[in-house]
């Protein structure tokens, strides 16, 4: 996905306040003191009249669905009920907007949306946990996919309930801005910078946790992060946190929702990225760093997690003054 600074924030009956907040908190905040490029958020709607929500709120929309067509990006919040159709005109605009190549994105069940305008047929899709059956039951040409945060699919990008849907704007701004910007903005917002679409919707306890258990966790991914160019292991972490491998595996994965290699990895993405946006360091000093081992090993997972390689993002990303002895960035544990 290219540059996106426009971005239309889909308005009409039935959209959920929260999700209309978030969108205005990612995009609609001017942050170009902080090295934020300048967005522009507009509100589509099919008239210029005032959108009731939930709670007693209004919003007021300042462009009509003509404007879609100048739009880098779509995001169509979720919905207060799920079943009642969109307004016609929204899904025609919709599906327009996709023939003529416009990402799309949408928050929690902002899937049924695009369901309705049959953009999901034939294609993944995730919404919030406790929609998945009556997503299937009422659009059943749509491969819904219960465990992930948000995935993407020919240009189309759907995500899991409220929180995730903060992941996707912030993972959308750092696939198009960079991951400074995104991180700037997650930082503004006090929530987490990175978390991929991968992870689970949900963390599991099976099993008790005490405060010790999760000192003991958050000191062994702190651990990881100041050392991130060391091969650690699942063997070597466990060690480190006094468990075995296959306990210190359940009681991370019920602790993140994810593994501790697969949170190791997108630790180290993370890493890579701020060392490509700031520095001048050749791509294998960047492997060496954020503890890939090997340039190719690096960009297999680029491509893998962003569609873009190493020295492809660094093209699209380095603005910075040169510091070749900058130390590796840390990301939150």
């Amino acid at each position: 996905m290219s540059a996106a600074t426009r971005i239309a924030l889909l308005t009409f009956p039935g959209i959920r306040a929260f999700d209309v907040s978030v969108i205005t908190e990612v995009w609609g905040v001017d942050r170009t003191d902080r090295g934020v490029p300048a967005f522009e958020l507009r509100r589509a709607a099919a008239d210029p009249a005032p959108v009731p929500l939930r709670g007693g709120l209004t919003l007021t929309p300042d462009r009509t669905l003509a404007w879609l067509p100048r739009a880098d990006l779509i995001v169509v919040p979720g919905l207060d009920d799920h079943v009642t159709p969109a307004p016609a005109p929204v899904l025609e605009a919709l599906r327009r907007a996709h023939t003529a190549g416009t990402p799309i994105a949408a928050l929690c069940g902002g899937a049924f949306t695009l369901a309705q305008a049959g953009l999901l047929d034939g294609r993944r899709a995730v919404t919030h946990w406790h929609l998945t059956r009556l997503l299937r039951m009422h659009h059943p040409h749509v491969t819904v996919v219960q465990d992930a945060l948000f995935l993407h699919d020919d240009n189309i990008w759907t995500s899991a309930g409220t929180a995730a849907g903060i992941d996707l704007c912030l993972h959308l701004v750092r696939t198009t801005q960079g991951a400074e910007a995104a991180a700037t903005i997650a930082r503004s917002m006090v929530t987490a910078p990175f978390r991929t679409g991968t992870q689970a919707q949900f963390i599991e306890h099976p099993t008790p946790h005490t405060g010790r258990d999760a000192d003991t966790l958050a000191e062994v991914r702190t651990h990881a992060l100041s050392r991130l160019a060391e091969p650690h292991t699942v063997a070597t972490l466990a060690g480190h946190a006094g468990m075995s491998p296959r306990s210190f595996a359940r009681h991370f994965r019920a602790t993140t929702g994810t593994t501790p290699l697969r949170w190791l990895i997108t630790q180290r993405i993370a890493a890579a990225q701020k060392l490509l946006e700031r520095t001048d360091l050749p791509l294998p000093e960047v492997a060496r760093r954020t503890g890939f081992g090997s340039e190719i090993t690096m960009r297999q997972h680029f491509a893998t997690h962003l569609s873009l390689s190493p020295r492809d993002y660094r093209l699209a990303f380095h603005d910075a003054v040169p510091q070749p002895g900058v130390d590796t960035p840390r990301t939150d544990p």
